[in-house]
């Protein structure tokens, strides 16, 4: 058989062309669209290699959109006439470990990596949400709550709540986290325990055990006063989440809280608490992995529980993530969250790029959350601080160390979307094909965003089309792109 071999030449690279190629694969540049009849559209494009030869580079010139295209390649199709949910943000959790690690850098070197990370110039990525732990989570330093009192003791009117912890002299997630306002002030911040005081326990430890019911009014009381507290000193809290992973009682620190004492919780003491004090900060409840959907189901399934219900959190240390699809089927006046994904200090850049993209970007959006967010935002060299029992291993979006910062693959991840989709974003339709999976947003501009990646060993050419317009990119092996027109 004859093979056609043509040299094109596009914004200064060299493409090879071969007219006997099969499957839709090649090993090249972007390709450029059939222009014979070209549009005025054009998008451009930033793409992250599994390789780290690109990491979040905007690629050469734009792709143009032609009105005609014969080529056979698959295809994507966007379509904005569809919508979808509605996008609050892609982001970290912003850990009291992260807080003292940015807070010892250099100030001139921590105010440009703030900027970077929660501003939305040509160098920012445009964080736009943040989950924070209420006490600390196991990647601080040291247990604690904000009402630690000596053992034997009680203290039902929480005279001595106090958020010192977390202030400059603690942690200093709370001026970090005024620092972070005065750079995105529209920033969404999700607040959850890992604990309730350890006198309010069954086991009287941070680690493990169950809320005594006894207790249930005041630790209501808790979470108002720390919503109020933390009002005044400047943050407000969008959200907050009665317990993370309420199923796992083996983290330091951790709590045990079934479905159905959730339910109770919320519908008899937490609910009716915010209520009486004027608060609109949202519950959203579970907060754990999508192998059980059954344990927001139960609560979503409670009218009288599920009137002060926001809506469902998910992690996906088991399950699957159409799971989030089942929950909102259910309910589906009730907003859907993913809320945390590890990257492990053991994994791979290029298998970590491509899962959780695929699972944490792509597959929580296009199964109706409204965020998407990665674990830790920062962790020092020894994947610490933690505490006696916290995670070991859990790599943070970036290594600090002194004032020295490295982009960690969870940075990327988070980036690709992060720095395109904003706030206010809706997702719109888009297909998928073979290897190449992707999810769409029309952005409160008017612009669209398709974020695709190809889970092929190979670089694969595919056909963009929207409102009858095609333009032709090529992406490498285990690669993401993020193209906006």
């Amino acid at each position: 058989m004859k093979t056609t071999l043509a040299i094109i030449i596009l914004f200064g690279n060299i493409i090879f062309s071969c007219s006997s190629c099969s499957g839709g694969k090649v090993a090249s540049q972007p390709a450029p669209a059939d222009t014979s009849r070209q549009t005025t559209i054009k998008a451009d494009y930033w793409l992250t290699k599994g390789d780290q030869q690109s990491l979040l580079q905007q690629q050469t010139g734009s792709l143009l959109f032609g009105n005609t295209n014969n080529n056979g390649y698959a295809t994507i199709e966007v379509d904005s006439t569809q919508a979808f949910q509605e996008i609050d943000g892609f982001g970290y959790t912003l850990t009291g470990g992260s807080a003292q690690l940015l807070n010892a850098m250099n100030g001139a070197d921590k105010k440009q990596l703030l900027q970077e990370l929660f501003g939305n110039g040509s160098n920012g990525i445009g964080i736009s949400y943040l989950r924070i732990s209420i006490g600390a989570s196991d990647l601080n330093a040291t247990t604690f709550s904000y009402d630690d009192i000596p053992a034997g003791q009680t203290d039902l009117p929480l005279a001595h709540f106090s958020l010192d912890a977390d202030q400059a002299g603690g942690t200093g997630l709370i001026p970090l986290l005024k620092e972070i306002g005065l750079i995105n002030p529209q920033i969404k911040i999700l607040a959850t325990p890992w604990s309730a005081p350890v006198w309010m326990k069954d086991n009287g430890s941070f680690k493990g055990g169950s809320l005594q019911k006894q207790y249930y009014d005041v630790y209501a009381q808790y979470f108002v006063k720390y919503i109020q507290q933390m009002k005044a000193a400047g943050i407000t809290i969008d959200a907050i989440t009665p317990q993370n992973e309420p199923l796992n009682p083996d983290n330091n620190p951790s709590l045990k809280m079934a479905a159905e004492d959730q339910r109770d919780f919320i519908k008899n003491n937490l609910g009716p608490a915010f209520t009486a004090a004027g608060l609109s900060t949202k519950v959203i409840t579970y907060d754990h992995n999508c192998d059980h959907p059954d344990y927001p189901q139960t609560i979503l399934a409670d009218a009288a529980a599920a009137k002060f219900v926001d809506g469902s959190a998910f992690h996906l240390y088991a399950g699957d993530i159409s799971a989030l699809s089942a929950v909102h089927n259910a309910a589906p006046g009730k907003a859907v969250y993913f809320t945390e994904q590890w990257t492990s200090s053991k994994g791979g850049f290029e298998g970590d790029l491509r899962w959780h993209t695929k699972n944490v970007i792509i597959g929580a959006m296009r199964n109706w959350s409204r965020v998407a967010l990665e674990w830790n935002l920062a962790n020092d060299p020894n994947y610490g601080p933690h505490t006696p029992g916290g995670c070991t291993e859990c790599k943070g979006a970036l290594t600090i160390s002194g004032s020295t910062v490295t982009r960690n693959v969870a940075y990327y991840i988070i980036a690709q979307a992060s720095k395109f989709v904003p706030a206010g974003s809706v997702r719109i339709s888009s297909s998928n094909s073979g290897n190449l999976a992707g999810v769409a947003f029309k952005r409160p501009d008017g612009k669209k965003v398709l974020i695709v990646l190809n889970d092929d060993n190979a670089a694969v050419s595919f056909n963009l089309k929207y409102q009858g317009n095609w333009t032709t990119p090529v992406l490498p092996a285990g690669s993401v792109g993020t193209f906006v027109w």
